[in-house]
């Protein structure tokens, strides 16, 4: 699947504290100094962030365990141990980390971008500083550093955007996201050519409209079916769809259908979604007089027709698009 990933499930651990530290103070001219050991360090967190550079989770393909560092042992004179460094985890907006056993949601990056802290470090152990009294002016004692917490998680990524190109293989979605972007995808005359969502930025007047070119549903997708089920799940983040249906296909009359079917299999939220329906390959001979047939079949749907190679109807769809993001010039 080249580099993309959108799963995995890894191990964290913060960090132990220090020891606290048994000590006396031993200086010229005091024989019989009091406690002097230090308190040790706090051991590190498991930090989780955003960075808006990252589009998926391959990062976390090789490595699975990520542990904060431990707080260092006190010391005498007084010396505190260091603070262990906290580990901080980068990951992708729209990312999720649930627990691997119940699947419980612990955290949905889409909705709170701050850095979360997981698991806090364990805390440093009292050195004998603390422990002198009137009656034991020379404490001994001495307490160990707190342990760390270890926790399996899974990550997982939903691809943010504001429209996401939905449609059979080969219908032109990867083609229409490189007229519209810089994403530069794979394009080939093919099926399947399209293995990984890929996003690109339009931009409109002032305003950008993010797109993601889902890889191609096929029938049965819902079910397992093809390559279309891996990647149903990024279609939910989404605030609206465009259906894109080939009309050099002899079967563009039915395609609609089956994609609202399988959409509505995986999930009946995303029939709820904002939608466009947009015939492509206008410039074929075989399209002539499909879209005003495409048209016909679907009056409540909003229909319009375009041609990357030609580039009919492209600038019209731009601002077709912004209008159903609600970011209207």
């Amino acid at each position: 699947m080249e580099k993309f990933a959108d799963e995995a499930i890894i191990e964290v651990s913060s960090g132990n504290g220090g020891n606290g530290c048994a000590a006396f103070r031993r200086e010229k001219y005091v024989p019989r100094g009091g406690p002097s050991g230090g308190d040790g360090g706090r051991g590190g967190d498991v930090v989780f962030t955003v960075r808006r550079n990252l589009r998926t989770l391959a990062h976390l393909r090789y490595k699975h365990s990520f542990k904060a560092d431990n707080g260092n042992d006190g010391e005498g004179a007084g010396r505190y141990g260091q603070n262990g460094a906290d580990v901080i985890i980068p990951l992708p907006p729209g990312s999720l980390i649930r627990d691997v056993e119940s699947n419980e949601l612990i955290r949905d990056f889409s909705r709170n971008q701050e850095d979360f802290v997981f698991l806090k470090g364990g805390n440093g152990g009292w050195g004998n500083i603390h422990f002198k009294t009137s009656v034991n002016q020379a404490p001994k004692k001495a307490l160990p550093g707190k342990p760390g917490q270890t926790v399996k998680i899974k990550v997982e990524l939903q691809i943010m955007a504001d429209i996401g190109l939905v449609g059979f293989p080969n219908a032109g979605k990867s083609s229409l996201l490189d007229r519209f972007t810089n994403a530069r995808p794979k394009i080939a005359a093919y099926p399947f050519t399209t293995k990984i969502p890929n996003l690109g930025v339009l931009t409109v007047g002032e305003k950008d409209i993010i797109i993601a070119d889902i890889p191609g549903l096929i029938k049965g997708a819902s079910g397992g079916a093809g390559l279309g089920i891996r990647f149903l799940k990024h279609i939910s983040r989404t605030s609206a769809l465009a259906f894109l249906i080939d009309l050099s296909d002899d079967n563009y009359t039915e395609a609609f259908d089956v994609l609202l079917d399988e959409l509505g299999s995986f999930s009946a939220d995303l029939l709820k979604k904002k939608r466009l329906l947009v015939g492509t390959k206008t410039d074929t001979e075989e399209s002539a007089g499909r879209l005003a047939e495409l048209s016909a079949k679907y009056p409540n749907e909003t229909a319009m027709g375009i041609s990357v190679f030609s580039g009919d109807g492209i600038k019209e769809l731009s601002y077709a698009l912004l209008k159903l993001t609600g970011e209207e010039e």
